[in-house]
């Protein structure tokens, strides 16, 4: 139960995603295939960034039940979208998504760091298993730069 409580207290502080795309890499006779899933999401307490993540999602009987364990593997991309703002004060090692990988103690997170020196953001992407999890692992760094509200007509492309 304590773990539990830890869990969902640890999910309240992470972002939503939302699905944008799928691919199935292996067709499965019976359940559902085993895919990759593309999901976006805002950070939290960063305006103006954005991150995708892939991961894989494991099908068949196991998957369709929602009681396969999702292989470690994943990949982050961050964007800046907008003027960067902090909503609240960071902290290095942050958790700004996570998601379930298995019925139990494993989950996909990411995680931010900010690198004052280079005025960037890093996200970190892993797995982590009550046990032991994964070194398997992604990065994706967004440099703060000033944002223009407008395009320049020569930026957008010919009709």
């Amino acid at each position: 139960m304590a773990i539990l409580a830890v869990a969902l207290a640890t999910a309240a502080g992470a972002a939503r995603a939302e699905e944008v795309g799928e691919v199935t890499t292996t067709i499965k006779i019976l359940g559902a295939n085993h895919k990759i899933v593309v999901e976006a999401f805002d950070d939290p307490k960063v305006e103006g960034v954005a991150c995708f993540i892939s991961r894989a999602r494991t099908g068949g009987i196991r998957g369709s039940l929602g009681i396969a364990e999702d292989t470690s593997d994943a990949a982050v991309s961050c964007q800046q979208t907008g003027p960067v703002r902090f909503r609240e004060e960071l902290e290095d090692g942050e958790e700004v998504y996570s998601a379930r990988a298995s019925i139990l103690f494993k989950n996909i997170q990411v995680v931010r760091f900010h690198d004052e020196n280079r005025n960037a953001l890093v996200y970190l992407t892993y797995s982590d298993k009550l046990i032991d999890g994964s070194p398997k692992n992604s990065v994706s760094a967004v440099v703060i730069r000033d944002w223009q509200t407008s395009i320049p007509s020569t930026a957008l492309p010919a009709q």
